[in-house]
């Protein structure tokens, strides 16, 4: 819940705050947000992604997923998209919009498989399967693995910020873009 008195700019830090929180706390509403992209037949196309990494010095958001996936054709196509995030136990809404890139190699694509490859999840990006392969009806045959890793990482590179915190003492609605660097207050 925001202070009827906090200023545009202490709900920003709050917000950057919150999207820390999210990549390191698996209950926090903004942990998985929908990304929106926009596919090849010009349709939006939305999915829930998990937020993995925060860097609020840069207004990057960083996100995993598989190479071969949909999402990831998308954006080299049209490196733009928005998430939307919601978080029921703040009563907090944020639509963000960025430019994507697209890394499958290079520094921060090593330190993101260093990270995924002591986890679980590492076998949904050594899958032989693309997301989206209709498994086979035999026993077994779905268990194929790759020889290369699929991972991608998606570094969401924040433009515009609108952050809205409804409340019974009425909503708080603040913008951020990168026009103007600051935050700024607006009716809810």
């Amino acid at each position: 819940m925001l202070e009827p008195s906090m200023s545009a700019a202490e709900l920003g830090r709050r917000v950057w705050q919150e999207l820390g929180r999210a990549t390191v706390d698996r209950h926090h509403g903004w942990r998985t947000p929908a990304l929106a992209t926009v596919g090849p037949d010009g349709w939006p196309q939305a999915r829930t992604v998990v937020l993995r990494r925060c860097e609020a010095a840069t207004r990057t958001l960083w996100v995993y997923t598989d190479r071969r996936s949909p999402k990831v054709r998308a954006l080299q196509a049209r490196p733009q998209a928005q998430l939307l995030c919601w978080c029921p136990r703040l009563h907090w809404q944020l639509r963000l919009r960025a430019t994507v890139e697209v890394l499958t190699d290079g520094p921060a694509w090593n330190e993101a498989w260093q990270r995924v490859g002591s986890t679980p999840a590492v076998r949904d990006y050594l899958s032989a399967r693309p997301p989206g392969d209709a498994l086979p009806e035999a026993e077994g045959e779905g268990s194929a693995w790759s020889d290369q890793p699929q991972l991608a990482v998606l570094a969401l590179h924040c433009q515009h910020m609108d952050a809205l915190s409804l409340s019974r003492d009425g909503h708080r609605r603040a913008a951020w873009s990168t026009d103007s660097g600051d935050w700024t207050a607006l009716v809810p």
